[in-house]
């Protein structure tokens, strides 16, 4: 693939976006980049970190296999629900530098992304938004990114060249993509982001601009692709500088709700962040990304999601189990989108580093754009933003544990601020319930086991805390660490909430935690499916579980029969049923089929499509995994269908993810066969309460 060479440029005017980078602005005190980009491909510095930006299990082969030792965290045990999620609709933002960045943005050399010209929308300056009918765009001439949102505030490194290396003093680094050198092919995009998000009509994903677009090959004009610097805690130890070592934000999209959305290639290229690594994603995480974010979305779940899947013919080597077995796999990028990539992480590396006014600047920034609840003059502003991240880091985790859902890697850099899940790497959903369930091979310490996740979010939370105490006063820290000591109570609050509306139960009743318990201790003794045990408590009536009648289609309830202790969990179920007011069997029924998912995407399900994809059968990496094409029409490249017909339907309106009374949340602490125990033997209340603690 021929690739042109970077052209001398026009002198440059430092009213313009690309301006102020190359001469430097006094908005940002750590300056702005002061010479032109030389082009991506850079010097090869050393590399830096303790490991390439690859999720465990995708590892270059030139990264050395050991692992940071971690502090194992303490045995937990396990409860969680599906919740509410929602999203507007999205649309274009407006640019008033598109005719200085087509001048200035030209073909870089060898390696790198061409500029994708498009045509910019008239604009409203003032309102920010593009004033165009609420339709969908039918092609990317009337559609268009920018990062001026972001680097008018936040600075950039001044260095443009994209070699490895430490990076200081910056937010971001300019970065380009690097195109695949084989043919690319669009395998998947979701109809619903595209039309629904990005206002984009379908039949755009069939056009060549399209294609080179979310394949990193081009970039739109007026967007300055970006890869962020952060830091991170790995396994419990400092990582020092990460970074986005394979990934490119390529702008902001702002929808006609005046909502902005981050669009970023995963798998496109070296950045400088990129350590031992190669920038590449293969097809088998790609495929397992793709998958998981969308269904997330539908489970309820607050999450990143995925644009389009492209693969190429590109060599990519990779030892998937670390067992030395070095296998060619195929490169592949995905575009994913969320309303902020920032992490536990984006602040760590500044504390780190003492950098606190850039510190600052990005806390105003992030509670600007961010947490609208909060006022940024208010001198408490950043306790308020760290009580904020505590509830909604809880939340996020209980509504994990509701569908089964182990994110494998918690690391602080994998935590969002926003509290949204993102960087799928080696997730599972659980089958049989257990609580060590743990979905990574590599995590010989088990510390990201399932039961462990709410242990782990406290700890990323206290790394979130220590990254702030620089900016607070004695006060401050106090309040703060009261904030933080609370999380126990407020993550077990929702979470018995939560599971009591998964049995359906109403009201507050003495004894409902202990029949939550006594539940899964009968579901982890006999390997009942997590999943089916609760929706078939949805759908079998109080009479037959009174007869002990289960029909054989129930299986999971089957399962879980055969324990000795069943029908006395059965008879307290059907006790505290009765103490529901105004409730009737069928209102029970409906009202928990709307809560329990039918389906997750469980790991046979996404190796099916993984399998398949390998082998250029793609029909499930589209539709998902056993979906049926419930439309008529058909698509070049298909629709990705994850509906209530394939993940259940979830209630929208228990709880609200945002708001200024947020609700509290909780995990219970002890082992499940440990609180089992007192339940026949005259335990008080207040004795089983104390089991209940994170430690």
């Amino acid at each position: 693939m021929v690739r042109e060479a970077l052209a001398p440029r026009p002198p440059r005017s430092r009213g313009t976006l690309l301006g102020r980078l190359a001469a430097g602005s006094p908005r940002g005190k750590a300056g702005r980049p002061e010479r032109r980009r030389e082009g991506v491909r850079g010097g090869g510095g050393p590399a830096r970190g303790p490991r390439p930006d690859l999720p465990r299990g995708e590892r270059s082969v030139s990264t050395p296999s050991p692992e940071p030792p971690g502090a194992a965290g303490h045995s937990q045990r396990y409860l969680g629900w599906t919740g509410y999620h929602s999203f507007p609709h999205l649309l274009v933002l407006s640019v008033a530098c598109h005719a200085v960045v087509c001048c200035l943005l030209r073909s870089a050399r060898e390696g790198s992304a061409n500029l994708l010209p498009l045509p910019s929308n008239k604009s409203n300056h003032v309102q920010g938004y593009c004033e165009i009918e609420a339709r969908l765009a039918p092609s990317l001439d009337f559609w268009t990114l920018s990062s001026e949102n972001l680097i008018a505030v936040l600075p950039v490194d001044p260095v443009q060249e994209n070699y490895v290396r430490k990076v200081k003093n910056c937010i971001f680094s300019i970065a380009f993509p690097t195109p695949f050198e084989s043919r690319v092919r669009l395998v998947a995009v979701s109809k619903e982001v595209l039309e629904d998000i990005l206002d984009l009509d379908l039949s755009v994903s069939e056009t060549d601009d399209f294609i080179q677009l979310v394949s990193g090959e081009k970039i739109v004009s007026e967007s300055v692709p970006l890869a962020h610097r952060y830091g991170g805690h790995q396994f419990g130890i400092w990582a020092d500088q990460l970074g986005d070592g394979r990934a490119h934000l390529i702008g902001t999209y702002m929808n006609r709700q005046g909502e902005k959305w981050e669009l970023q290639l995963k798998g496109s290229g070296k950045t400088p962040y990129s350590r031992n690594g190669d920038g590449r994603a293969v097809l088998r995480s790609s495929v397992r990304e793709f998958l998981c974010s969308e269904a997330m979305h539908h489970l309820g779940i607050p999450t990143s999601r995925a644009v389009s899947l492209v693969v190429s013919d590109d060599e990519v080597w990779r030892d998937q189990f670390y067992n030395g077995n070095i296998t060619k796999e195929r490169g592949a990028v995905v575009l994913r989108a969320a309303k902020s990539w920032f992490r536990i992480g984006s602040l760590e590396i500044l504390a780190h580093y003492g950098e606190l006014d850039l510190l600052r600047t990005l806390l105003d920034f992030i509670i600007v754009e961010h947490f609208p609840s909060i006022d940024v003059k208010e001198p408490d502003r950043y306790v308020d933003f760290f009580s904020t991240v505590v509830s909604e880091t809880a939340q996020l985790i209980a509504l994990w544990m509701s569908v089964g859902f182990a994110h494998g890697v918690c690391n602080t850099d994998n935590f969002s601020l926003l509290s949204i899940t993102i960087d799928y790497g080696p997730f599972g959903f659980m089958e049989a319930y257990n609580p060590d369930f743990v979905p990574n091979t590599s995590d010989d310490e088990r510390r990201y086991k399932i039961g462990n996740q709410a242990n782990i979010g406290m700890f990323n939370l206290d790394k979130l805390l220590q990254a702030l105490n620089p900016l607070l006063d004695l006060r401050q820290k106090q309040l703060a660490a009261h904030i933080l000591n609370r999380y126990p109570a407020q993550y077990y609050a929702r979470f018995r909430k939560l599971f009591k509306a998964k049995l359906g139960l109403l009201g507050e009743k003495e004894g409902d935690d202990e029949l939550i318990a006594f539940l899964l201790h009968l579901m982890e003794k006999t390997e009942a499916d997590f999943t089916m045990t609760f929706l078939q408590l949805s759908e079998i009536t109080e009479s037959q579980l009174q007869e002990l009648n289960i029909p054989q289609q129930l299986w999971a309830l089957k399962t879980i029969s055969k324990h000795e202790l069943f029908p006395t969990w059965v008879s307290k179920y059907l006790l505290r049923l009765k103490s529901n007011k105004n409730d009737s069997d069928s209102e029970r029924r409906k009202r928990m089929i709307t809560i329990n998912p039918r389906y997750v995407l469980k790991n046979w399900m996404a190796e099916s499509a993984v399998q398949k994809a390998e082998k250029n059968d793609f029909s499930e990496a589209k539709n998902g995994p056993g979906a049926h094409d419930v439309n008529e029409q058909s698509y070049t490249w298909s629709r990705f269908v994850f509906s209530s017909k394939y993940f259940g339907v979830l209630s929208r309106s228990i709880l609200p993810l945002r708001g200024p009374a947020m609700p509290h949340l909780l995990l219970l602490g002890p082992k499940i066969s440990e609180l089992v125990a007192h339940l026949n033997l005259g335990a008080t209340n207040s004795e089983i309460t104390l089991l209940f603690n994170l430690t």
